[in-house]
C-alpha cells in the first residue's frame, strides 16, 4: 500500500468536473479521482480549514465516530471496478476493528477532519492512469491538459 496525501483540489478542463489528487510524497507520482461537487466542497472545507456554523456531513460522521469512543485508524483507496473507484473507512471501537464501505471522496473528506492516514492499494496503482513525477503543479496541468473526452469514462469514483 502507498501511503498519500491531498495534493489539493482541481477542475477537469472537459467537464468542469472536480478532481482531487491524491500524491505519493515518496514517488512523486499523482493519483487524480474525479468527485462531485459537494464532495469537492467538503474536502476544500477542510484544506481551507473554514469553519461552519453547523456541522456537514463529515463532521457529524467524526462526531459520531468520536461519540462512540471510536477513532479512524485510516483510509484505504482499495479497488477501481467498472470504472469506479471503491475505498473502505477502517475504525476501531472497543478495540475492535471495523471496515466500512466508502466512496473516495467521503472517506478522504473524514480522514482529513480527524487527521488520519489515507492509502491507496497497489491494484489501484497499477489500474489508474498514474501522473509520476508529478512534483510541481505544472506537471499536473499538462497531464490534465492533454486528457482526451474518452479517458473520463475510465475515472468515475467519488
Amino acid at each position: 500500500m502507498h501511503k498519500m496525501v491531498v495534493h489539493g483540489l482541481t477542475l477537469d478542463p472537459l467537464t468542469n468536473m472536480p478532481i482531487v489528487i491524491l500524491k505519493d510524497k515518496e514517488s512523486q507520482r499523482a493519483l487524480p479521482i474525479w468527485i462531485g461537487v459537494f464532495e469537492a466542497n467538503a474536502i476544500l472545507l477542510e484544506l481551507e480549514k473554514i469553519d461552519t456554523p453547523r456541522p456537514m456531513t463529515h463532521d457529524l460522521l467524526k462526531n459520531v465516530i468520536e461519540g462512540f469512543k471510536g477513532k479512524v485508524k485510516r483510509v484505504v483507496v482499495s479497488d477501481l471496478k467498472d470504472s469506479t473507484y471503491y475505498a473502505n473507512i477502517e475504525i476501531t471501537v472497543n478495540n475492535s476493528n471495523v471496515k466500512i464501505d466508502s466512496r473516495p471522496s467521503d472517506a478522504i473528506a473524514l480522514a482529513l477532519r480527524t487527521n488520519s492516514p489515507i492509502y491507496v492499494t497497489e491494484k489501484v496503482i497499477a489500474s489508474s492512469k498514474i501522473i509520476d513525477k508529478a512534483d510541481d503543479d505544472e506537471k499536473i496541468k499538462e497531464w490534465l491538459e492533454d486528457l482526451k473526452p474518452e479517458d473520463f469514462g475510465k475515472y468515475r469514483g467519488g
